[in-house]
């Protein structure tokens, strides 16, 4: 039995990681950055300076920024922010832009000097903008995490600053054990939690249908679909892919995230939710099934960081994986040694940035998930000593958190320079 403090303690992360989020979140953060400083200005800046991470750079260089007409980059969503960006709706901050508001932000980001710079910060996940207007001037600094705002001034004023680790690390650090996460996922009072996984059921499911019955990237869902067998482990891919298909291209449509990210909330969800439709499961045992996929994700995320070479959706394929066997089978064993194996096929995929190409990363990363547990309902494992696959799961988990953490510094440089041929 699970302490009351330790209950306590994970639906408080749940609370956290379970939040809706419309379009990709580093250009979204920036448009929530963006708006905070036209409020703190008290009028749009006639010119603003973003100084951003090379890991921001990255994932917002190629995705289109929703409701912004198909633009893309930094310049679109500073654009977006400032010009119908509604600071209170925090990472759906550009979700209910009107038609006529279109026009206004393109004019912005091609009239406006919006100067970016690749910060040389500690951080990968760190923002900075600073507006003028007139005589004023106001700042607004995002760092760690996507909607975590620790300084904002103007001419000079502190208005607000919360204190910063000075390592500069993602201080997402979270004493996590699958064995708790278990415990916790059986038992939990649903009461607690379920209108947080009845709103990732809605939100994730509904932009995955989009992604397959629309024309949205390159299709990764509908290719799958259409070439593959038709059983319920293509199904599960190709959902998951669909839905990232869809929000990687523009889609408007919102996503409930995980670690920060759309691509790993739909990852973790829409594959456990498509598998406990074709088990015929109830209610319940779907959402202690997404309780289990979600928090090994966040698990695995927790040694990893928001922003990383290593691709997130590596983490929530596993956590799919790992929630598709406690729906079947509901043993320790069973999702450890699912864990373990998954981890073992695909860690080490690198993050190139957020783009359409997501979605194939998404199945490949479901793929291994479901080999994974069909690994162990044959007898069959990855054992310690087999490259980065160590004596218990938790320490294998901590063994991919080194791995992405220190041992990808140097990927991620080389991805950057090779991306934007100005951030090393």
């Amino acid at each position: 039995m699970l302490s009351p403090e330790t209950i306590h303690t994970y639906v408080d992360i749940l609370r956290e990681e379970l939040v809706p989020a419309t379009g990709c979140t580093e250009p979204i953060a920036i448009a929530y950055a963006a708006a905070l400083l036209r409020q703190t200005l008290g009028a749009a800046p006639e010119r603003v300076l973003a100084e951003v991470s090379g890991n921001i750079i990255k994932n917002v260089k190629s995705v289109i920024v929703p409701n912004t007409g198909g633009l893309k980059g930094i310049q679109a969503a500073v654009a977006a922010g400032v010009v119908a960006g509604r600071a209170d709706q925090i990472l759906q901050v550009i979700s209910d832009v009107p038609e006529d508001k279109l026009g206004d932000i393109a004019r912005y980001a091609k009239e406006t000097p919006i100067q970016v710079e690749c910060a040389h910060t500690p951080r990968l996940l760190d923002i900075v903008l600073t507006g003028w207007a007139g005589d004023h001037t106001a700042l607004v600094h995002i760092a760690d995490s996507h909607s975590n705002v620790v300084r904002v001034e103007r001419d000079g004023q502190v208005l607000r600053e919360k204190a910063l680790d000075a390592a500069g690390q993602a201080g997402q650090e979270r004493k996590m054990s699958v064995e708790d996460i278990l415990a916790f996922a059986r038992e939990v009072d649903l009461g607690l939690v379920s209108d947080l996984l009845d709103r990732q059921i809605e939100y994730n499911s509904a932009i995955a249908a989009e992604g397959l019955s629309g024309d949205w990237g390159a299709n990764i869902g509908s290719v799958l679909l259409g070439d593959w067998p038709a059983d319920i482990k293509t199904e599960a891919k190709a959902w998951a892919a669909a839905g990232s298909d869809a929000r990687m291209s523009g889609c408007e449509m919102p996503v409930v995230i995980l670690s920060g990210s759309g691509n790993q909330g739909i990852t973790a969800s829409v594959p456990v939710i498509r598998y406990a439709k074709h088990l015929g499961a109830d209610r319940e045992a779907l959402y202690r099934a997404l309780l289990v996929s979600d928090l090994v994700t966040i698990h695995q995320k927790s040694g990893i960081g928001r922003l990383s070479a290593y691709c997130g959706a590596i983490s929530a394929g596993v956590g799919a994986g790992a929630g598709i066997a406690f729906l079947e089978e509901g043993t320790y064993e069973a999702v450890a040694h699912t864990i373990v194996n998954a981890v073992a096929i695909l860690s080490g995929t690198i993050c190139d940035g957020a783009k359409p190409s997501c979605a194939a990363k998404i199945a490949a990363s479901v793929d291994a998930g479901l080999l994974g547990y069909r690994m162990w309902r044959n007898s069959q494992e990855f054992k310690s000593g087999d490259g980065i696959v160590t004596k218990g799961v938790d320490n294998t988990i901590a063994n991919v958190g080194v791995l992405a953490k220190e041992g990808m510094q140097e990927t991620d440089k080389v991805i950057l320079e090779i991306m934007t041929h100005r951030c090393t």
